[in-house]
């Protein structure tokens, strides 16, 4: 697949679900006019509602450890003109209003928060409801782990540091989910490609990845055993069509270790 397709994807193909797109409101990405047809939703949708008032009480905690910084006076006027907002006389304060959001860390909390939260429920459809029937009774089993279960999140950082993408690691169902910090395309026409590397062992490839989309990564059932402690998850610059034959050409752009599965 060519990475100019993963950026209209979200996911698996389907438009946002209602999760999501709260949470997208809440931490502020979206564009003026989507920003506004959510607005009108929160006013009508008491469900929907609810879902954006959860998105802002899951990411209270990371934003109060960042503290505050005074700013002007007239700077939170000027941004809020600039991104289409209402004034601040006429439009509830949010969550992402108050001045710890625009510090330094923001990007890279706001893709956390969506690793955290992020639940395969809110993407497939209720289960119908069958008619009761007769059983018989039997021995109660120990309840199965939730599969909404937060899984542990891996950053894959640049040279200097800054994380490039996140990849939560699915080990049961054998997917990695990459929630990368949106970055301009490369100005060669190279696109991402995410590669598995086990410990003492060769680069095998996972596909291209997006630089602005969240989206879900198949692993083949012949590398899940690669998805252990020990094994890195690198990203490097390919060709758009992929790397040849299978091999890195490009340079790494960033990695990490998978650790605590």
């Amino acid at each position: 697949m060519n990475i100019r397709d993963l950026h209209d994807l979200h996911d698996d193909g389907e438009p946002p679900s209602a999760d999501i797109l709260a949470g997208e409101y809440v931490l502020g990405v979206l564009d003026a006019a989507r920003r506004a047809e959510v607005e009108r939703r929160i006013a009508s949708d008491p469900g929907f509602g609810r879902l954006v008032t959860q998105w802002e009480n899951r990411l209270a905690p990371m934003l109060e450890s960042l503290g505050t910084e005074a700013v002007p006076a007239h700077l939170w006027p000027r941004i809020r003109t600039s991104l289409g907002w209402p004034s601040a006389a006429t439009a509830s304060p949010r969550l992402w209003q108050r001045t710890g959001f625009w510090q330094g860390m923001t990007a890279l909390a706001a893709a956390l928060a969506l690793v955290a939260v992020f639940s395969r429920r809110d993407l497939e459809p209720a289960a119908p409801v069958s008619s009761p029937v007769a059983v018989t009774p039997s021995t109660p089993t120990a309840p199965a782990e939730p599969e909404q279960a937060t899984k542990p999140v891996t950053p894959l950082l640049h040279d200097d540091g800054t994380p490039g993408w996140l990849a939560s690691v699915d080990t049961t169902q054998g997917k990695v989910l990459m929630v990368p910090v949106p970055a301009p395309a490369d100005a060669a026409g190279r696109a991402p490609e995410l590669w598995l590397i086990p410990a003492g062992g060769a680069p095998r490839s996972l596909g291209l990845v997006s630089i602005n989309r969240a989206h879900t990564v198949a692993v083949p059932d012949t590398l899940r055993d690669a998805l252990v402690n020990g094994s890195v998850l690198a990203i490097t610059l390919e060709p758009s069509t992929g790397a040849p034959q299978g091999i890195p050409t490009g340079p790494i752009i960033a990695k990490g270790d998978i650790a605590n599965l």
